[in-house]
């Protein structure tokens, strides 16, 4: 399992060469300007709610690749309007992709969806992805929570993509109890630096979870993170 980190929250997950791109938001962002979309991978597109800092490129990627959407009714629903098409989930559910090898769950986050125009955008939403053995978990959006203290009873979580910039979602502390609640030992921080509000000071960041004997990997925008070269372990 490969994680490409794409600015903002958005990433692409190849599971053995099926590609899971998460929450598209390139074309808008300055700092993923030398980003192609129309180079992106996608065979699935996960959308974790409808604010517009998670769907602005949904579709063009979708309409290019034939991507399914894997997302909640409402936003389904939505795209489905537009000629898309996917499998709607809701939270607590599960289903089977890639001819039953790759589990997703859906799960709770804490935060609001509205799609740009105002208009409901259902309820948001974090991921689970299991693939022989491994899981990630993609929190979404998120307010620190303590349903999250329910997921290592049923999944051995080996890398946890949290939200880190504060202001709209969790920031760096509150991550770092979430890493504790999930009992992981390796995070990928998104959701930092797009704008002036959710700026961060990285190195700080990163200290705070060696200090709790836990990495923070922060990547540069196209950058790879690759499941097998971690030292992964949960806590």
């Amino acid at each position: 399992m490969k994680v490409t980190y794409l600015g903002h929250a958005c990433v692409n997950i190849d599971i053995n060469g099926t590609h899971f791109l998460v929450d598209p938001f390139i074309s808008p962002n300055p700092l993923a300007s030398h980003i192609d979309i129309n180079s992106i991978k996608a065979d699935y597109i996960l959308i974790t709610h409808a604010h517009g800092d998670h769907i602005a490129d949904v579709g063009v990627i979708a309409k290019r690749t034939g991507a399914q959407l894997i997302t909640n009714p409402e936003i389904l629903a939505h795209y489905e309007k537009l000629g898309l098409s996917g499998h709607a989930m809701n939270l607590g559910g599960s289903h089977r992709f890639v001819d039953g090898k790759v589990k997703i769950k859906m799960i709770k986050a804490e935060h609001s969806s509205s799609f740009p125009d105002g208009s409901y955008g259902g309820n948001p939403a974090g991921f689970l992805i299991d693939y022989n053995d491994n899981t990630i978990y993609i929190s979404g959006d998120t307010a620190l929570h303590y349903d999250m203290k329910i997921i290592p009873h049923q999944y051995k979580v080996n890398l946890a993509i949290f939200p880190i910039g504060n202001n709209y979602t969790m920031g760096v502390r509150d991550a770092l109890t979430a890493a504790r609640f999930v009992e992981v030992g390796n995070v990928l921080g998104v959701h930092y630096d797009t704008f002036p509000v959710i700026k961060i000071d990285k190195e700080a960041a990163k200290r705070k979870f060696k200090d709790d004997h836990r990495r923070l990997h922060l990547l540069e925008i196209g950058a790879t993170l690759d499941l097998k070269d971690l030292n992964i372990s949960t806590l």
